[in-house]
């Protein structure tokens, strides 16, 4: 069996029990399986398993959130059916405490702030609206959010999302801001990264274990690519 081109402990692994696996996911890596048949990180941490533990057959691999594949950072996998549906049930509830770093282009009028909108996702064209009043369709989306401070010529901003819908920050911070996240040509930012990755890194995720109950925080190290490298003076 071959080993996998990932991952280093303490650098892609940050943490491993009976019961989690918690990755910082590389962006462009998908987090589960979709139809592009792109090879998941789901699929790779199965490998993983196998490979560590010399498994002769299927290690369980469960998912609990995904991260969109152009963004990197810290992701939650269950090594267990107990783990995956309490995982399941505390993301849903909200009992993940969720921190995200974005880099944006100009300091937004407000440094710190709440922003509430209401987003309907478009399936056919993967992209979502966000719209400042009730809307029929629209899911109640809520963030805050602080300007760090300046990253070269970039500004760096921490997000705390209160809820969790796709493209949830992306669309925030551009509708709400007017601060497209950097490399996000989707969302209205006027060019994308070399590496067709955006700028936002899923930096914490603080949760109870869903089997011991022991408070835990996992932080991912931010990629190490030329438009981070300012950013580290905030670590």
């Amino acid at each position: 069996m071959n080993r996998p081109n990932i991952w280093a402990e303490g650098r892609e692994i940050l943490f491993e029990d009976n019961h989690l696996l918690i990755i910082n996911k590389p962006a462009g890596l998908l987090v589960q399986g979709d139809a592009t048949g792109d090879e998941p990180l789901s699929a790779k941490a199965e490998e993983y398993l196998r490979f560590k533990y010399k498994k002769p057959g299927a290690a369980f691999i469960g998912v609990a959130h995904r991260l969109d594949r152009p963004v990197s950072g810290v992701v939650a996998l269950a090594k267990t059916s107990k783990a995956l549906s309490r995982l399941n049930e505390m993301f849903r509830d909200n009992k993940v405490h969720k921190t995200y770093w974005a880099l944006i282009g100009k300091a937004p009028e407000s440094l710190e702030g709440h922003l509430t909108h209401w987003l309907v996702k478009d399936p056919i064209r993967n992209v979502t609206k966000a719209y400042p009043k009730l809307h029929p369709q629209g899911q109640k989306s809520e963030l805050d959010y602080q300007v760090l401070g300046q990253a070269g010529s970039r500004w760096l901003v921490q997000v705390n999302p209160i809820t969790g819908r796709p493209h949830q920050i992306r669309t925030q911070l551009s509708t709400g801001l007017g601060t497209p996240i950097v490399g996000d040509v989707k969302y209205g930012f006027l060019a994308p990264l070399p590496d067709v990755s955006i700028a936002l890194h899923a930096r914490q995720l603080e949760f109870s274990h869903p089997v011991t109950k022991e408070a835990m925080c996992f932080q991912a190290p931010l990629p190490d690519v030329a438009h981070w490298e300012a950013a580290q003076a905030y670590l």
